[in-house]
């Protein structure tokens, strides 16, 4: 496979909005949130040079295989009073956040959404190698730590407690293999546009080290007992769904939505499955992909869920890129090399870069799953070299050194698409929205 002889920087395709700079400071009626890359124009973590921003979304994709890495460790755990959250690492990847509230009054915080995770997580006040934003827990009148003794306590991965006694609950936890954080588990008002979540319990961060951990933390949205789902009762019914603004976009203005009624009534579903293996993943049923009008010959024991490994298909917001077990990977990118003349070559994590003349001949790949058929826009196929002079497939195979048996259905790939999780219901259901 030949190599690019040309030193080129990938980035997503950027494309000048004409919305004006207030759009940054739109605001959302109800439960309805925006959502911003954390990297984007509206981020507070925007950096001051373009440069620097498209370099970071390059960071982004290099970082999953960490991300795949640490989807392939959770495994449900066990213990004899309450079940036990998987997922409480937290996230490899910090591609969105959101905007909340803590406390009494509410402080801003602007926390990655996540997926794949349970348990929610803010820097505080005293914290040793945190960002300058922290969570001031001494100024909020609705804030309490929790002790040893209470349930929460025993659902939080890497908690620690005395032998004897009662205290305060405290954990640990290892972030992307090169950062780790020590926390105190904790309860305060979360409030999420104008909701109200009284006694919403979090994680207080009093120390990191390494350089990865999101600056203002993280909340997630996975199906454990700690996750915003299962704290929020019946306010949100189990139902929500977001929008991630494609990355063409300079002013990033998508969506967070939560509670059935803000949903779209006619959106096409497919199941939602569990498995036990990992219980707080979004499973769903990938039956095939198709490259153009080849329906790609892959071995259905590759795609079927197995409670026993962990094995099967994941939805997930954290994942830049996604990813298939080798595989799988291959047929589809031997089928798609095949549709597409020229010559390949290879760029970061992506092995079939080939000449943007030939971007025409791309054919579209599609997405089976179960009772829904996702055909992916060419943006949500390709990306470019800065140049604009390569076009590369934007999916890839599990990293060599992960021992991975999931496949990822990535954010990149689900970007200006409503998708809707309603674990009541179990299904996940998928609709084109331009939410840019």
């Amino acid at each position: 496979m030949a190599s690019s002889s040309i030193p080129l920087v990938l980035f997503f395709a950027l494309l000048i909005s004409s919305t004006n700079a207030d759009s940054c400071a739109s605001q959302f009626d109800g439960s309805d949130l925006s959502v911003i890359p954390i990297y984007g124009k509206c981020s507070p973590f925007n950096p001051t040079k373009p440069d620097s921003w498209i370099d970071t979304v390059i960071n982004m994709a290099s970082k999953d295989p960490s991300r795949v890495k640490y989807l392939s460790t959770l495994v449900a755990q066990k213990t004899t009073s309450v079940p036990i959250a998987s997922g409480q690492q937290v996230l490899n990847i910090g591609n969105y956040v959101v905007r909340v509230k803590l406390g009494t009054p509410g402080q801003l915080m602007f926390m990655v959404l996540d997926t794949s995770s349970d348990a929610a997580w803010v820097p505080c006040s005293g914290c040793t190698g945190c960002s300058t934003t922290t969570f001031f827990a001494n100024t909020s009148s609705t804030y309490s730590p929790l002790d040893c003794s209470l349930a929460q306590c025993a659902q939080v991965r890497g908690f620690s407690c005395p032998s004897t006694g009662s205290g305060a609950c405290s954990f640990n936890q290892s972030y992307g293999g090169d950062s780790y954080f020590s926390a105190t588990l904790v309860q305060d008002s979360l409030s999420l546009a104008k909701d109200v979540i009284p006694k919403f319990s979090f994680g207080c961060i009093n120390s990191i080290s390494g350089g990865s951990v999101p600056p203002q933390g993280l909340l997630g949205l996975g199906r454990g007992p700690m996750s915003l789902l299962s704290q929020s009762g019946s306010l949100y019914s189990g139902v929500f769904s977001y929008c991630l603004p494609s990355f063409k976009s300079y002013y990033f203005s998508g969506s967070l939505k939560l509670g059935p009624a803000s949903q779209p009534k006619n959106i096409r579903t497919t199941p939602l499955l569990y498995n036990p293996h990992r219980p707080s993943l979004y499973y769903v049923n990938l039956t095939g992909v198709s490259v153009g009008r080849v329906n790609v010959q892959i071995a259905q024991e590759l795609l079927a869920l197995d409670p026993k490994t962990g094995s099967g298909t994941i939805v997930d917001s954290g994942t830049v890129i996604t990813r298939f077990i080798p595989p799988i990977y291959t047929a589809i990118r031997d089928e798609f090399r095949r549709q597409v003349n020229g010559t390949f070559s290879s760029l970061g994590a992506f092995d079939t870069c080939f000449a943007a003349t030939h971007e025409a001949e791309a054919p579209a790949i599609t997405f089976h799953f179960t009772g829904l058929d996702l055909k992916l826009p060419m943006e949500n196929s390709l990306i470019h070299s800065s140049a604009g002079s390569l076009a590369c497939l934007s999916m890839a195979a599990a990293p060599s050194n992960v021992n991975s048996v999931l496949n990822i259905i990535a954010n990149l790939q689900q970007q200006n698409l409503r998708v809707m999780f309603d674990v009541v219901n179990s299904r996940v259901g998928i609709a084109r929205e331009l939410c840019n």
